[in-house]
């Protein structure tokens, strides 16, 4: 199962940035962690085996990650592209 993860944070400091991401970092399963501009702070892209291991990586993980405000998660039903090749 792949997930997107949008996040919040709830204060825009470098030692609030810098926290999140150190403990980002550890998440299980968690393949990029991006700073974004916009209406989330960062946007995670987890991959779990099915959703209750999500659920439980959620409850476990996900809602302890420090400076959170908003967690917002977006299960993929497909996935139609995935590529690491650059076209040059």
């Amino acid at each position: 199962m792949l997930v997107l993860i949008g996040v919040v944070l709830e204060r825009a400091t470098p030692e609030s940035f810098s926290k999140f991401e150190e403990a980002a970092i550890e998440v299980t399963g968690c393949m990029e962690c991006h700073v974004v501009a916009g209406e989330f702070d960062y946007f995670m892209l987890v991959r779990t085996r099915d959703s209750e291991s999500f659920n439980r990586l959620h409850s476990e993980q996900l809602l302890y990650l420090p400076g959170v405000r908003q967690l917002r998660s977006f299960m993929t039903l497909k996935e139609v592209l995935s590529s690491t090749q650059i076209p040059i």
